[in-house]
C-alpha cells in the first residue's frame, strides 16, 4: 500500500511539474509567460497591489487588452516592466494607460516590447512574494532554514571503547594480531 501511495505522489508531482513547465514557465527560462506582482494603484479597480498576474505572449494585441511591456530603449526607465491597458495605436506603437490614470503613458511600445497580455490573475497571491523580497525577511528565512537543518541532523556516533559484553571481542579476533595467528587461534591450521 505504501508503494502505491509513493507512486501516486510521484505521478502527482510529475504532473504538477509538467504543467508548470508547459503552461507557467517564465520567459526567462524559455517559456511563454511572465509573472508580475502588482505594485501601485494605476490599474485600480481591476488589479490591486499584491495581485499576482501571469502574462502570456500572443501573436497580436488589440485595444482593451491589459498588457505588460518593457519601457522602450533610450527612454527614461528603459527595460522596466509596466502593466497597463492598450487604448490606441498599433503594432508600430501602442498607446497605453492605466485604468486609474488620467493620462496615457509617455511611452509608445512596439509589439516587440510587449511581454504579453493578462492570462491568469491570483488576487493577493503576490503578497508573500513581496514579503520574501524584503532583505530582512529573506535573511531571517535563510537563517531559520540553516538552524532547522543543523538541528534536524542526526549526530554521528563516535566509536566508543569496548566496554559492554556485546562489544568485547574474544581473544584472537582483534586487529592487533597478524592474520596467521588469527587463523591458528580459530583452529584453521
Amino acid at each position: 500500500m505504501r508503494r502505491i501511495l509513493n507512486a501516486l505522489a510521484l505521478v502527482g508531482l510529475l504532473l504538477v511539474a509538467g504543467g508548470w513547465f508547459v503552461f507557467l514557465r517564465p520567459a526567462s527560462l524559455g517559456g511563454t509567460t511572465t509573472w508580475i506582482v502588482v505594485r501601485g494603484d494605476s490599474m485600480l479597480p481591476t488589479y490591486e497591489t499584491g495581485d499576482l498576474i501571469v502574462f502570456r505572449a500572443a501573436p497580436s494585441y488589440g485595444i482593451g487588452d491589459a498588457v505588460a511591456y518593457r519601457v522602450p530603449a533610450a527612454e527614461l526607465g528603459a527595460g522596466r516592466v509596466v502593466m497597463h491597458r492598450i487604448i490606441g495605436g498599433d503594432a508600430d506603437g501602442f498607446v497605453l494607460k492605466g485604468d486609474n490614470n488620467p493620462v496615457p503613458d509617455p511611452w509608445h511600445p512596439r509589439i516587440d516590447d510587449v511581454v504579453g497580455s493578462v492570462w491568469l490573475v491570483g488576487p493577493q497571491l503576490g503578497r508573500p512574494i513581496m514579503l520574501l523580497r524584503q532583505p530582512a525577511i529573506a535573511a531571517a528565512l535563510a537563517a531559520s532554514v540553516m538552524v532547522a537543518v543543523l538541528l534536524g541532523r542526526k549526530p554521528r556516533r563516535r566509536p566508543t571503547d569496548a566496554t559492554t559484553p556485546d562489544q568485547v571481542q574474544p581473544p584472537g579476533y582483534g586487529p592487533e594480531r597478524p592474520p596467521a595467528e588469527r587463523r591458528y587461534a580459530e583452529g584453521q591450521d
